[in-house]
Formats: structure tokens, C-alpha cells, sequence
């Protein structure tokens, strides 16, 4: 794909106005940990929850999307669909919670919540494994989708011969053929982009990051929904691209493969539990999305009873309200508001390279439909977008980038070097380590990108090594006898049975194995977790007590505790709470589906799907209003009035 100069200059002017954006914000980082981490807890409900957004839109994703859309169809987007469920429990029950912790990290709030060497131990080792093995993991399969984006859509440009090779004590770390696309599109990320990020992002802390993914945000919206209009327009419009999927449908069932409709937004429900027939979600899977797996399975932007850089919005959050705002706002934009221009690139990707009926059959698209996405962009762009279309691409990469290094080096600061290592240094130094330890994680994830190999198996690893652990942070909010026992046997056996399933052959096809291996996962940890909560001693009173005071959750759980703080009235929200969840979901989901069906001419039924959106809406908007927005609870927590009252 030849790009022009005109191409380039608006690349580069995209990479100068990322730094600029962290170099004008680098005196408001400086000041201390609580600038640079969480942005002084100073930041409106609309800039966190578009951070959100633009976080959870990664290089990766629209190439995922595309990818399911061609072997499970829409259906398939069930998988990520499904943690709306999740989204919205963290919405109305845990969103303020967490703003009132008054932590920097999710992980700080183990030794709010517990006490002792055990509570000592889960910090530490959950400070490692998040902010270094899976940050880096996370980082390696996003910069692996752009490096599939680098060499697809810049592999005729790319200069031939060199051969390049890092060693280390005679040993070779990283080996690059320079020329070949995908070992150039490797050491173009590898040491340009994540780099040039960690700069911005040194510099600016979480304000750079801020209003850098607001910034980005815009841009790569704007951009897919520009090339999922160019794409259709240039096949003959909807009706054209619906003729064309069936002609791939009847060259596919004529080649002796079981077919499904593409098109569906939900599984085939006439198929059996473990059907294999293309472009349908097997109905065990589907099952397990919307019965288990928003709920069991930790994952990254969807942790059940929220967490990771999700909480870290909240945190910089100004108040309960825009912190509650700040999630709302996310998961709308989430759900149902971005994914349709994915889905309608994918199938027209979908119509143009299957090698069954389509106009133009690719056997690399066959192989990797992932790459689909990027082979429209190829082939439909005109010269005049490919530059913006490159820089919305950098755009999705960089935004996920750039948290994911804040997000990671704040664990490692705040919950290992500060916690265990040096105590009773000036905010300066810790600010300085922070920069450090964000360079140092973009050396990790250089290496461990240069080591993956899959998109895909990155999701359903991570999905699977978090399977069974959701429940216990869901509970650790409403009942006092979860401890840290609970969360330590959740976490270390779900990473055995997860090992110890990679190991074994089930039946079916990779939706069907996925489904299979989480239910079991999610079975026995769930199943020894609850043993070793009531084989292990619970936390001291104190402990609950103080915990309780300061999150102030309600009382249904904490009977016995509550009685010890007769100061704060007992909360018991839990319907009201339950019934804006239930109405949010029909938000989310009214709005997400009466979208798809606009888009495929369904007026009626899109009509109404979004009429229901549009009640629920006004529903929440009524309930959070007449319940107080700032503290939903009715009264503040004891540790709200010590605060205010030193302050």
C-alpha cells in the first residue's frame, strides 16, 4: 500500500502532537506519586471514561472482531459482549467504592481489605504478576496485531536485505531480517512505537495519558467508521454485501461445510450444544458467556467487581458521581457504540477473500482472517485516508500502550518498590523509580512481543487464567469472611488447572474446547476457594472494621461488623442498585443491537430496541437523581468525615 508524502506528514504530525501532549503536561506528573499515577484525583467522569474507552481499543481489536466474524460470525462477538454484565455490577454496585478507597491501586486495596503476612504476600505477588508478567503479555499480543497491521499495509515500502541481531553474553535475544515485513513491522514497534509511547507517557504520567487517548479516541473512531462506509459503498452498499454473503454461504455449504447465517446476532438455537457448522457460536459456549464467565473469569477492562486500569480511572476520579459517570459512560461506548464498524469490515473482508464464492480469494485471509481487517483497509482506502487511517491504527496501538505502562509501573511502584523495598523516600524519588520502572517494561514487552505468536490465544489464555477468580471479587465487598487466603488459592489454582487442561484433547472445535476448559476451571476454583475460606482463619475484627468504615458497603454480608460502627447508618441498596444494573444492561444491549439493526435496514425492530435504550435510560437517570448522585448510599463513611475533617 504506497503512501504519499502527504501520508507521512500526517503520521509524524500524529507522533508530535502524542509528545507535545506529555511534554505540557509533565509539571502537573511531577509533583508526587498521586499526579502521576492517578492525575491528582482531579479528572472529570467524560476524559476517565473515554480513557476507558480508547484503552480497551487496541491494535488487536478489529482485528479480533474480524476474525470472529468470519469463523463464529456476529454471534461470535458474544465473547466480549457477554462482560457487559460485569461492566454493569461494577457500574452501580463497586464504582464508588473504589473511588472512596482513596488508594492508587487496585491492588493496595489487599491490605485495606485483609491483614497480616498472607494480605503482605497476595500485594506483592499480585504486584508482580500484574504490573510485570501479564502487563507484559498484554503489551506483546497488542503490539503483535500491530506489527500484523505494519507488515499488511507497509510490507511493499519496506527497504530489503539487513539482517539484525541483539545478543546478550554471546546469547541472541532477538534476531530481525530486516526486509522481510513481518521481522521489519517487529523492529519498527519493538523500537520505535513503544518506545516513543513510554516517552509520552514518562513524561506526562497519567494526564499524558489522559488526554492523549481522548485525542486518539476521536481519531481512530472517526476512521473505522470511515472505512467500514467506504468498504460497503464501494461493494454496492448493504444490499450488495448481503448478496455477496450469500453467494460465499452457498459456495461454502457446496464445498460440504455446514453453514449457519452470519448474520445472526445470537447462536443458532436449532443447532446441538457442540455444533460445528461456520459462522454460528456453539450454544455451549454461548451459555458459558452469559451464565459464568462475566462473573468467574477475571480479565483486563472486565474484572468482576472492577479493578486493573478500569480502577484507575475511578480512582482520578473527582467524586463518587463522575467516578460512577466515568464507568457508565465506558461501558455505552464499549458495547455499543464502537463494535458495528468492525463488524461491517469484517464481512465485507468476509465477502472479498474467502476462498469459498468470494470476489477476490486470498489463502492468506483463509489461514488468518484476522489479517482481513487490514486487507480491506489495503485495498478499499483511497491515498487520501491511508496516512489518517495508519495514524488511528497508531492511535488504537499507542492508547492501549501507554496505560497499560502506567498502569503497570504504578503497580510496581506503589505495591512492591514503595511497600517492601523503600519506605520512607520523598515523593520525588518514587516519581523518578516510576519513570524508571516504565522504561523497563518497555525493554520486557519489546522482548516478549518478539516471543508470541497469536492474538486469539493470547484473549482466551488470559480468560482462562483468570477463570473461578471473579466471584471472590465480587464477595470481598459484601461478606466479611472472604480473606486473603481466598483470593491466594483462587489465583494459584486456576493457574494449575488452566496448565493442567492445556495438556488435555476435547472434542470440538476451538469454541467448544474454550467453553469446556473454563467451565471446569471455573468449577474447581470456585470449589476451593470457598474450602480454604473456611478452612483459614478470617481477618480480624479490626481489620473489618476499619474496612468497613472506610468503604462504608452494605450491610447485607456485614451484619456482625456493622454492629460495632453504630455511626453509620446501615446501606441497603442492594434492589435499587439491582434494578439500575438490570436497566443499564438494557441500555447497553437495546442500544447495541437497534444499532445492528439500522444498519441492516430492520427500522422496525431498530426502532423499537432503541426506544427500550432510550427508557432505561431516563429509568437510571431518575432512580440515580432521586437517590443522590454524590453518595448513593445516603450517608458518607466515617473515614469521608475524618478526611474532610483533617482536611
Amino acid at each position: 500500500m504506497p503512501l504519499t508524502h502527504l501520508d507521512w506528514l500526517v503520521i509524524a504530525a500524529y507522533l508530535l502532537f502524542n509528545l507535545l501532549i506529555g511534554v505540557y503536561y509533565r509539571s502537573k506528573a511531577s509533583g508526587s506519586t498521586e499526579d502521576f499515577f492517578v492525575s491528582g484525583r482531579d479528572v472529570s467522569w467524560w476524559l476517565a471514561g473515554t480513557s476507558m474507552v480508547a484503552t480497551t481499543f487496541a491494535a488487536d481489536t478489529p482485528l479480533f472482531v474480524c476474525g470472529l466474524v468470519a469463523t463464529q460470525g456476529i454471534s461470535g462477538n458474544w465473547i466480549w459482549w457477554s462482560l457487559c454484565l460485569s461492566g454493569m455490577t461494577t457500574v452501580f454496585f463497586f464504582a464508588r467504592y473504589w473511588r472512596r478507597a482513596e488508594i492508587l491501586t487496585d491492588v493496595e486495596l489487599v491490605e485495606i481489605r485483609y491483614s497480616g503476612r498472607p494480605a503482605a504476600f497476595l500485594r506483592g505477588f499480585k504486584a508482580v504478576y500484574l504490573g510485570l508478567l501479564m502487563n507484559c503479555f498484554i503489551l506483546g499480543w497488542v503490539t503483535r496485531a500491530m506489527v500484523d497491521i505494519i507488515a499488511v499495509t507497509l510490507g511493499p515500502v519496506i527497504a530489503q536485505g539487513r539482517v539484525l541481531t541483539l545478543s546478550l553474553s554471546g546469547h541472541a535475544l532477538l534476531h530481525f531480517t530486516l526486509g522481510e515485513p513481518r521481522h521489519t513491522a517487529l523492529f519498527i514497534c519493538i523500537f520505535i512505537l513503544v518506545p516513543f509511547t513510554g516517552l509520552y507517557t514518562f513524561l506526562g504520567g497519567l494526564w499524558g495519558v489522559l488526554v492523549t487517548d481522548l485525542f486518539q479516541f476521536v481519531l481512530k473512531m472517526a476512521m473505522i467508521v470511515v472505512l467500514a462506509w467506504i468498504a460497503v459503498v464501494r461493494l454496492g452498499g448493504m444490499s450488495a454485501l448481503r448478496v455477496r454473503l450469500s453467494v460465499v454461504d452457498a459456495a461454502t455449504r457446496a464445498s460440504g461445510h455446514p453453514t449457519s447465517n452470519v448474520l445472526s446476532f445470537l447462536p443458532d438455537f436449532h443447532a446441538g450444544l457442540t455444533t460445528s457448522n461456520l459462522w454460528t457460536l456453539p450454544l455451549l459456549t454461548f451459555f458459558m458467556y452469559i451464565g459464568v464467565q462475566w462473573w468467574a473469569a477475571w480479565y483486563p477492562g472486565a474484572e468482576p467487581g472492577g479493578g486493573g486500569y478500569v480502577a484507575q480511572r475511578m480512582f482520578s476520579a473527582k467524586n463518587e458521581k463522575h467516578s460512577l459517570g466515568a464507568t457508565l459512560w465506558f461501558n455505552i461506548a464499549h458495547y455499543a457504540l464502537r463494535p458495528w464498524p468492525w463488524i461491517v469490515t469484517g464481512l465485507v473482508a468476509l465477502a472479498m477473500y474467502s476462498t469459498n464464492g468470494g470476489l477476490h480469494p486470498s489463502a492468506a485471509f483463509t489461514a488468518n482472517p484476522q489479517q482481513g481487517y487490514v486487507m480491506v483497509l489495503r485495498d478499499f482506502l483511497p491515498p487520501a485516508l491511508r496516512g489518517l487511517m495508519i495514524a488511528a491504527f497508531l492511535a488504537a496501538y499507542m492508547s492501549t500502550i501507554g496505560t497499560q505502562l502506567n498502569w503497570g509501573t504504578s503497580y510496581l511502584v506503589s505495591d512492591l518498590y514503595r511497600r517492601f523495598l523503600v519506605r520512607r523516600a520523598g515523593e520525588h524519588h518514587y516519581v523518578l523509580i516510576s519513570k524508571l520502572i516504565t522504561v523497563v517494561l518497555v525493554l520486557c514487552s519489546g522482548y516478549v512481543t518478539s516471543r508470541l505468536t497469536s492474538i486469539g490465544a493470547g484473549w482466551q489464555l488470559v480468560l482462562n487464567l483468570g477463570a473461578g477468580t471473579g466471584a471472590v471479587y465480587i464477595l470481598r465487598w459484601f461478606w466479611w469472611r472472604i480473606n486473603a487466603w481466598s483470593e491466594i488459592s483462587a489465583m494459584v489454582v486456576a493457574a494449575i488447572v488452566t496448565v493442567s487442561l492445556s495438556r488435555v484433547q476435547f472434542a470440538g472445535n476451538d469454541a467448544v474446547v474454550f467453553a469446556k476448559s473454563t467451565l471446569i476451571t471455573a468449577g474447581i476454583t470456585t470449589v476451593a476457594w470457598i474450602v480454604a475460606t473456611f478452612v483459614t482463619p478470617a481477618e480480624p475484627d479490626a481489620t473489618l472494621l476499619a474496612f468497613y468504615r472506610r468503604v462504608h458497603p452494605m450491610v447485607h454480608g456485614w451484619q456482625r461488623i456493622a454492629r460495632e460502627a453504630p455511626e453509620l447508618p446501615p446501606v441497603r441498596d442492594f434492589r435499587a442498585n439491582a434494578f439500575d444494573t438490570v436497566l443499564g444492561c438494557i441500555l447497553v444491549y437495546g442500544c447495541l443491537f437497534g444499532i445492528g439493526k439500522l444498519i441492516f435496514g430492520a427500522w422496525l425492530v431498530a426502532a423499537s430496541l432503541l426506544l427500550a435504550a432510550a427508557i432505561a435510560g431516563w429509568l437510571i437517570w431518575w432512580d440515580l437523581s432521586r437517590r443522590g448522585w454524590e453518595t448513593l448510599s445516603g450517608a458518607a463513611s466515617s473515614y469521608d468525615v475524618e478526611k474532610a475533617a483533617h482536611s
